[in-house]
């Protein structure tokens, strides 16, 4: 029982050579040639603990979209391809099927076909390049009163300019610096804490810091948008979310360009996001009372038979009321930490690799201790009933259906992130990228990348058509498929041949180098 399992000593080494180990069995027939075979394409997993090679390849991508976009020196220039004959050929097509349904509108004719048309046509417009909807924005936004809380200083407001560089500095000697800032936000105190465990688990404030997390990305944009009109210019940022060690998320973020320490302090005790949702501090319905759902109705209370307000309605109501107050409101806290970064330095790259730190582990990886196990078990029970959006089923327990209810939901059932334990009440992204960060999109990242390797091995980096190949999901079963060991060692081999060929490259150009050193010696 002390020698090591193969199967585990091949997962092992598939992991020390980069290889997935859990990769996706695909289907590939190519149109051109006729050629069908099975190709293994790797997961993709951004966390360790459900494949450490894609964990660790993802993670290195983006330090390399965090480095280069961090101190450009050029303006990023986004420039939309120009429209093609099949994309304004669709959308005049478009336009000819909505007349048509506005025509068997007028006449008061029934327009579900001509809507599932549509629906189908503005489908093929975003398959064929094209982001967006055609309409826009066909809903209206609900807006509240934007006037700024009282208990909240006011921030200054300089003139934007169409930029996204920050200042330059030159010195006397005709050098220029162009710093950037790296800042950390948190969250505020909910209870004294000592090694991340609150002291006293029955004081510390459970439900305020559940529903912080649940909104903190919500203040994240709110922070960026009066970063912006602080600092006049728009302002570009790479940030990532991670767990503090009493368990509540806070903010790491690379902004370009600099502004005062002062200044930025300012702007986070400023700024704070109201969350206008209706009342959830009244339980209406537990245990075994819980609401019934009628089609055609709605979710109804089982002993009145009162149906509950919509999502819509409860909103309505929240509007009509002059004295309403928002449901919660979230703020950073008093610890912000704010640093000045130059361009290639030590400090820099450190920040980039903190930045990445936490991006292949969950949330809740962290938990080591049993104190901070049940900390975490407390704090999982703090959400468990906790609205963590428009659609969560928990609504219902507060007497109000949630937007798009259907059968089958229960208060306490909600599939989202954010109940989830390995996620802590946050369901936002991990990874916060501004769109002009480095002028270019993570996959054309990753396109850098590998346009790096085919030129390293001395093969053309010619592009695919992506209409040449069809691909098809592989059953379990299938006959043709290989057991999962056989291709992890056929990867491994791949990937041994690939780095022979790089050593190779490599030594070659070393001993070019030592001859030319000689040559010119000589």
């Amino acid at each position: 029982m002390a020698q090591p399992l193969a199967r585990e000593v091949a997962e092992e080494v598939a992991k020390l050579n980069g290889v997935c180990v859990r990769p996706v069995a695909l289907r590939r027939l190519d149109l051109v040639t006729g050629k069908e075979e099975i190709v293994d394409v790797p997961c993709g997993a951004t966390l360790e603990s459900k494949c450490p090679s894609c964990a660790k390849r993802n993670r290195q991508l983006r330090m390399a979209q965090c480095r280069e976009g961090w101190h450009l020196a050029e303006e990023p220039v986004i420039t939309p391809d120009p429209a093609t004959e099949e994309q304004r050929w669709l959308v005049e097509f478009r336009a000819d099927m909505q007349a048509r349904r506005d025509a068997a509108a007028s006449a008061g004719e029934d327009t579900s076909d001509w809507d599932a048309v549509l629906v189908g046509l503005d489908e093929e417009i975003n398959a064929a390049g094209m982001r967006g909807h055609v309409l826009g924005r066909t809903v209206p936004k609900r807006v509240r009163s934007t006037r700024r809380r009282q208990d909240a200083p006011d921030l200054p407001k300089r003139k934007m300019t169409n930029t996204t560089l920050g200042r330059t500095f030159e010195t006397s000697d005709g050098k220029v610096y162009r710093p950037s800032l790296f800042v950390t936000l948190t969250l505020p105190s909910y209870g004294k804490v000592r090694d991340g465990v609150p002291v006293d688990p029955e004081s510390y404030d459970y439900a305020r810091a559940a529903r912080d997390a649940v909104h903190f990305s919500k203040l994240v944009d709110r922070f960026v948008q009066n970063l912006r009109r602080v600092a006049g210019y728009d302002v570009q940022y790479f940030a990532s979310v991670e767990p503090q060690k009493r368990l509540a998320p806070h903010l790491h973020m690379a902004i370009r360009g600099t502004l005062p320490r002062a200044e930025v302090k300012q702007i986070a005790a400023a700024t704070y996001h109201q969350v206008w949702w209706p009342s959830c501090d009244e339980v209406r319905f537990k245990g075994e009372h819980l609401p019934v759902w009628q089609d055609g109705v709605g979710y109804l209370d089982s002993d009145t038979g009162e149906v509950l307000p919509t999502w819509d309605q409860a909103l309505d109501e929240l509007d009509q009321d002059d004295d309403a107050k928002p449901l919660h409101v979230v703020r950073f806290g008093a610890q912000v930490d704010v640093k000045g970064v130059l361009s290639g330095t030590p400090d820099a790259d450190q920040c980039i690799r903190y930045l990445s730190k936490y991006l292949t582990k969950s949330l809740g990886e962290s938990i080591d201790s049993r104190a901070q196990q049940e900390h975490a078990a407390r704090f999982v029970e703090a959400l468990r009933y906790e609205p963590c959006s428009p659609t969560c089923p928990n609504w219902l327990r507060y007497g109000v259906q949630p937007k798009g209810a259907k059968a089958g939901m229960a208060p306490g059932r909600c599939r989202s992130k954010a109940h989830k334990p390995e996620h802590l009440g946050y369901a936002g992204r991990r990874v916060l990228v501004s769109r002009k960060w480095s002028n270019k999109t993570l996959a054309e990242h990753k396109q850098d990348r590998r346009t790096w390797v085919l030129e390293a091995l001395g093969q053309a980096n010619e592009p695919t058509d992506p209409h040449r190949f069809v691909w098809r999901p592989v059953k379990p079963g299938d006959p043709d498929l290989a057991p999962v060991g056989v291709r992890l060692l056929r990867s491994v081999a791949e990937r041994q041949r690939w780095r022979a060929h790089l050593r190779e490259l490599e030594a070659r150009a070393s001993g070019q180098d030592l001859s030319a050193t000689g040559e010119e010696a000589a």
